[in-house]
């Protein structure tokens, strides 16, 4: 168990105790300071968010870790080309090589102009599932967005991941929650998983309860009493697997083979839980968060592999042929969600 993988164990273990977790709750205190004072020069005024013309939607998290927000955004690009609006796709770039100090244009809603390893997994995964989006990727929104609506002419802009990033002004903040880990200790960084303190919460405008099990019932109670608490409307999403296919041939593969399941993505285990409910698994194997794979890497690995699909996009690039990709399946009304 890597150094990461260890201190996301410990930021959702309500128990956890000792000497390291004493030091790390020390240095809350000060990564609180920070947040809330940021947070207050923004309430204030002090601080400005730039209006960029473009209907803007963030989709983000109030905790590190993966939440589900790709499928989520993925949705809304869906709803908004549907109402025939030009959508752009915002994200970081995270794990790409491309410098995200500059705007990149990772497509232009018909061309797709770099792979999974310059983009990023999460951007390239846009790129090719959403065909008629433009995706870049930027560390300064604001610049990105102005370059979406002045030269792309985009209508609606959907940040991936940009609650905390308070410096572009947008008209919808919709936040995730894994049902299952919740806000884990709800501690901040680096003691627990909040990214901010309490007073975020006045910022959230949706909660979305991400269900990624089968209990749908506890899902939709968590839902309800959590967007009580949090004084804004709450729904469920819920990913349940579609179907599994080799990403060179497209051939899907039969329940109950042994495979190895592998991934790199911020919460794994509700994927290896998908994996082991329909096939004998040899070996689970996951890597950091938008980690970038190598062949020698993908040659050691024993046995038919069932990755995620932001895995694959990095995967597709090697000569191996058993490499197979688990296709989700979501479900979360889009109108009911934007709906005033």
């Amino acid at each position: 168990m890597n150094f990461k993988t260890r201190m996301s164990a410990l930021h959702y273990d309500k128990n956890a105790k000792g000497l390291f977790v004493d030091m790390l709750e020390f240095l809350s205190i000060f990564y609180g300071i920070i947040s809330r004072m940021r947070n207050i020069l923004y309430d204030r005024g002090v601080l400005k968010s730039v209006r960029t013309g473009a209907k803007v939607i963030s989709v983000g998290n109030i905790t590190t870790g993966g939440s589900g927000k790709t499928p989520v955004v993925a949705e809304l690009v869906k709803y908004f080309i549907n109402k025939d609006e030009k959508v752009a796709v915002i994200t970081r770039g995270y794990g790409g090589k491309l410098s995200n100090r500059c705007v990149n244009l990772i497509s232009d809603g018909v061309n797709i102009y770099y792979d999974a390893i310059s983009a990023g997994d999460e951007a390239y995964w846009h790129a090719v599932n959403n065909p008629m989006c433009s995706v870049l990727t930027c560390k300064n929104r604001v610049k990105a967005a102005e370059y979406a609506v002045g030269t792309l002419g985009c209508s609606v802009i959907i940040l991936d991941d940009a609650f905390q990033h308070r410096h572009i002004y947008r008209d919808l903040d919709i936040v995730l929650v894994d049902s299952e880990l919740g806000l884990g200790n709800e501690k901040l960084l680096p003691a627990g998983p909040l990214r901010e303190g309490r007073e975020a919460f006045d910022r959230v405008d949706r909660l979305v309860i991400v269900n990624k099990g089968s209990d749908e019932k506890r899902a939709e109670k968590f839902a309800k009493v959590t967007g009580k608490k949090l004084g804004c409307r709450s729904c469920v999403c819920s990913t349940k697997p579609d179907y599994i296919y080799n990403i060179k041939s497209g051939e899907k593969i039969a329940a109950g083979e042994a495979v190895t399941a592998v991934c790199a993505i911020g919460s794994p285990e509700p994927f290896f839980r998908f994996v082991e409910n329909e096939f004998e698994v040899i070996e689970k194997i996951a890597y950091d968060d938008h980690h970038i794979y190598k062949q020698s890497e993908i040659d050691s690995i024993k046995g038919t592999i069932i990755t995620t699909e932001k895995d694959a996009v990095k995967m597709s690039g090697f000569s191996r042929k058993d490499i197979y990709a688990m296709k989700l399946k979501v479900d979360i009304d889009i109108s009911a969600l934007l709906s005033d």
